[in-house]
């Protein structure tokens, strides 16, 4: 029988966690300008871009194939900066019986610039799938290209 389990990847970035944040919380629905190599397409199909049980759809690249997903957003907290989302259908639901994802933006200890972590927790299918390392990859590559948008904005 599967088991849950989890992956953490990070990724130190120049921006302050309070702006990288407000991009992930405020303005997900400009990562097709933000983030053209990682999104193609995203839109809202139930509730808003940002609050609890909202659900949205995706269109994006990850190692060079062109998904789609469908996701909820489970919970936010933005005291600590947090978000996770679950995944509902699409590409990923293939492979993984249950797929969440949670971002956490945190100040860099040395003061300057932040830390993103990402929590991807899931089920797999079976025991022949891999670890979905194509999403960390996704996720860290993701969190670049909001860096540099935010950094020459």
């Amino acid at each position: 029988m599967a088991q849950i389990a989890k992956m953490h990847v990070q990724a130190e970035v120049k921006s302050s966690a309070e702006k990288f944040y407000d991009i992930y919380r405020n303005k997900l629905h400009l990562m097709p300008k933000i983030s053209p190599r990682e999104f193609k397409e995203g839109k809202v199909i139930q509730g808003d871009w940002r609050s609890v049980g909202s659900v949205r759809v995706w269109s994006y690249v990850a190692s060079g194939n062109v998904e789609t997903v469908k996701e909820t957003i489970e919970a936010v907290d933005d005291e600590s900066k947090t978000i996770t989302v679950s995944i509902v259908e699409g590409d990923v639901k293939k492979y993984y019986k249950s797929f969440k994802s949670t971002i956490n933006v945190l100040p860099s200890a040395s003061g300057q610039g932040s830390l993103v972590k990402w929590t991807l927790e899931f089920e797999k299918r079976n025991e022949n799938i891999p670890d979905p390392t194509m999403y960390t990859d996704f996720l860290v590559n993701w969190s670049k290209s909001v860096d540099s948008y935010l950094l020459n904005a």
